[in-house]
């Protein structure tokens, strides 16, 4: 079929149409909705519905003439498949946070023309970047418009999942005292109102979970804080009459989703309202009243909830736990069926998520299980589908990342597997991504340091061969929440005071290795920061070191010893040892018996 005449072109077409019709020169299409959330409800979903690239993390533009949509490593070679055929080029740039779309874009349009973007899901911090350039460019910038609810034909609507209370115990701290230290913290800063649009700070906040978006327990709503008055603004009918009046035994309104811009703009004269420009869009800001004055800073609930009570923490030991458990049941039927049953990677999906599914205080998975075979496990962020898939025979190494949510935690571990014969170079990349996350994960720092600082100590042992990869090392992680959460991240990311490493954060630690249509190769924990006493007795200030959470072997029938040193080799067996006392209890028969044998020193 030509590509003029597929689904994809289109929905470009009518898109181009649309931008005709209004005197428009080109539409930018993010991957947002009005929270700026990662995982979005389907109504925002634009970008994928216009280009048809699933990947998380994008960026379409549309010109007259021309469509790209900007991706970075870990989505390449999903791009290049999902994108062919389509009209729209692929822009590779190097990591998801970058803004090449912006020099491409004042490349494009010539001076008076205009550039079209939906100012309600367009975060702030962008949008004054993209003001910015487009004003030395001297091309407009329109933000009032939103062109995909024009061309959308059945558009879904907001999300209607019902909303649910995060009780005690798993719920350790109570919503009015997380109200108190919150507008504690808003009011130290001066200000009168906080308004919040980021759906886990809002989660986090009120002791609340939703179903509105895959994988992470959140649902769509924004909050407005006072000294006195907390309102939560969200669609009808998604707060039963009992958990309403808890709320409202706490000092919490609800109000309809679509009054919250109202709400701004009625704010009286003298009010002074903090809000987070990396976390608040563009048209919200501007719906603030011309009376009130804006404080632009982080949400404080984003560094509280980043921070997790020692009370916290002991839940995410038994979730790791249990999690560890699940697992060991799932590798010791895998390793049993291994080349008497057909597996693919879908079945390794359905089976280790089925074993996940009988564990305490499991919710669901938190984020898409990645099982990727050979090649297919050189794709960071791929999934096997029903039309695209590999059996798991022959030789090679089988990659498998995967996630739950429970009640009293949040996992996230990735593990390599060889099937069958392996062969020294894929030893050697195993090898060295092995011992990036050893040499980060035995690091000892002071307390503060920007978190990106500690990405080369991961990075280290493949740039010595020579070797990099283009996604980052570590990202934050909530707590019965999202799966990726800041403020802190172990990357190459420019650090800014916010990514200081503190006490109680959990982090994962995740370097990985990448041969194009040949293999994989990523090993994943999570870590918490902890306190860590030292000889000098905190002259030189707090130092913090990580504790593993993560409770799973690492195999090593992929590692070659000759690149391990005796001191990575202890903690390894060390490691192992935990794992084994750990796990134990909580599987028998087969899984015990895999367990034990795959927590054997070396």
């Amino acid at each position: 079929m030509d590509s003029r005449t597929s689904t994809i072109t289109l929905r470009i077409e009518k898109l181009r149409d649309a931008l005709k019709a209004q005197g428009l020169h080109a539409c930018l299409v993010p991957s947002a909705d009005p929270h700026l959330s990662e995982y979005l409800p389907e109504r925002w979903q634009a970008r994928q519905w216009l280009s048809g690239f699933t990947g998380s993390v994008g960026t379409l533009v549309v010109t007259l003439d021309r469509a790209a949509v900007f991706a970075d490593t870990r989505y390449w070679t999903q791009a290049e498949a999902e994108l062919a055929g389509t009209g729209i080029e692929l822009q590779k740039i190097p990591t998801g946070a970058a803004t090449h779309f912006i020099e491409w874009i004042a490349g494009q349009l010539q001076a008076g023309q205009t550039l079209a973007v939906d100012g309600q899901v367009l975060g702030l911090a962008l949008a004054q970047q993209l003001r910015t350039a487009m004003n030395l460019a001297g091309i407009q910038l329109r933000t009032d418009t939103d062109l995909i609810e024009a061309v959308w034909e059945g558009r879904p609507g907001l999300p209607a999942a019902a909303i649910y209370e995060h009780l005690p115990p798993q719920a350790t701290v109570s919503r009015a005292d997380k109200l108190a230290h919150v507008r504690a913290a808003f009011a130290a800063q001066g200000q009168t109102h906080h308004f919040i649009s980021s759906v886990d700070d809002v989660a986090w906040l009120f002791n609340l979970r939703g179903a509105d978006v895959d994988y992470n327990p959140v649902f769509v709503a924004h909050a407005l804080l006072s000294a006195s008055e907390a309102t939560i603004f969200l669609a009808e009918g998604k707060v039963s009459a009992e958990l309403q009046a808890r709320l409202l035994a706490d000092g919490v309104k609800l109000a309809a989703y679509s009054a919250a811009p109202a709400a701004l703009a009625a704010l009286p004269a003298g009010a002074r309202v903090l809000m987070d420009p990396r976390r608040v869009t563009l048209g919200l800001r501007e719906a603030v009243s011309a009376q009130a004055t804006v404080r632009e800073a982080i949400n404080p609930s984003t560094l509280a909830k980043s921070r997790k009570t020692a009370a916290e923490a002991e839940f995410v030991r038994e979730a790791m736990a249990q999690d560890g458990a699940a697992m060991c049941e799932f590798y010791a039927w895998f390793e049993q069926a291994l080349g008497k049953e057909r597996i693919t990677e879908i079945t390794i999906d359905e089976k280790l998520s089925a074993a996940r599914a009988k564990r305490p205080g499991f919710v669901g998975l938190s984020f898409p299980t990645i099982a990727g075979f050979n090649a297919n496990g050189a794709m960071p962020h791929y999934r096997a589908s029903a039309d695209s898939h590999a059996v798991i025979e022959g030789n090679g190494l089988l990659l498998i990342d995967s996630g739950a949510q429970y009640l009293g935690g949040t996992t996230d571990i990735t593990r390599v597997w060889p099937i069958g014969n392996v062969s020294a170079a894929q030893k050697r990349d195993y090898t060295l991504v092995l011992k990036g996350t050893l040499n980060l994960s035995r690091a000892v720092f002071p307390q503060g340091t920007l978190s990106p600082m500690l990405d080369a100590l991961a990075r280290a042992p493949m740039w010595a061969h020579g070797m990099d990869y283009g996604h980052g090392t570590g990202h934050g992680v909530g707590y019965f929440m999202n799966v990726h959460e800041g403020p802190q991240s172990i990357s190459k990311a420019v650090p800014d005071a916010h990514m200081a490493m503190e006490p109680g954060m959990i982090t994962s630690i995740e370097p990985g290795m990448y041969r194009p249509g040949l293999w994989g190769v990523r090993i994943e924990n999570l870590v918490l920061n902890v306190a860590k006493p030292t000889p000098e007795r905190g002259a030189f200030g707090a130092m913090l070191a990580f504790e593993t959470l993560t409770l799973c072997p690492i195999d090593t029938r992929c590692i070659d010893l000759d690149l391990l040193q005796a001191d990575e080799i202890a903690w390894l067996n060390s490691y192992h040892a935990e794992v084994r006392a750990r796990l134990a209890p909580l599987v028998s028969g087969a899984a015990l018996a895999w367990l034990n044998t795959r927590t054997e020193a070396i």
